[in-house]
């Protein structure tokens, strides 16, 4: 191959490399902080933030008697105005059900436990967008996926000479190989 065609080969594989890792920058950043709250679903929900608050009852109900109005001077205490439902799941409790919140109420305690539930800012968007949720994604994620192939392959050829991949770039590539095939090593034996 001339020197002329290697050159421009060359600078193509560079400008490629560069212009597309621009473009899926911020997509990039976005995935990983999502993958990293996703991998410990296990120990914090990375979606929702839910608050609980325990409520004092200094009014006496009458469980099998209760109106709506009775249903509204409970929601009040915990600041809903507007309940959908409610139930009682044994005889001396309520369970009062709003957007995105509840209101258990035991009578014989006379207390109650609110629980409200928020999206988690930020978090909750951008799992949307790793989890596919959104009608249509899978094909954006489906280039994104390819994007980052692209992106990989270039970026290891913009370099050359010692620090490229002839160089200690195929040590570090090699180095790279070792994590997944631990991981695979114990998968298969275990």
């Amino acid at each position: 191959m001339s020197q002329k065609i290697s050159t421009k080969i060359r600078r193509l594989n560079i400008v490629t490399h560069r212009d597309v890792g621009y473009f899926f920058s911020f997509l990039i950043i976005i995935y990983c902080i999502s993958g990293l709250a996703l991998n410990h679903v296990d120990d914090w929900n990375p979606d929702f933030v839910i608050e609980k608050q325990q409520v004092k009852i200094n009014h006496s109900y009458i469980p099998n008697k209760m109106t709506k109005e009775d249903i509204i001077s409970l929601s009040k205490l915990v600041g809903e105005t507007k309940y959908k439902v409610f139930d009682f799941p044994t005889p001396d409790q309520v369970k009062i059900y709003y957007d995105n919140a509840s209101l258990h109420v035991n009578f014989t305690k006379q207390e109650a436990e609110y629980e409200k539930v928020n999206r988690r800012l930020f978090f909750y968007q951008t799992n949307i967008l790793h989890r596919n949720s959104i009608k249509g994604w899978k094909w954006i994620s489906d280039i994104f996926a390819v994007a980052l192939i692209l992106i990989s392959i270039t970026g290891l050829f913009v370099l050359k000479g010692k620090n490229g991949i002839s160089g200690r770039g195929k040590w570090f590539i090699l180095g790279g190989l070792v994590p997944p095939l631990i991981a695979w090593i114990i998968h298969h034996l275990i």
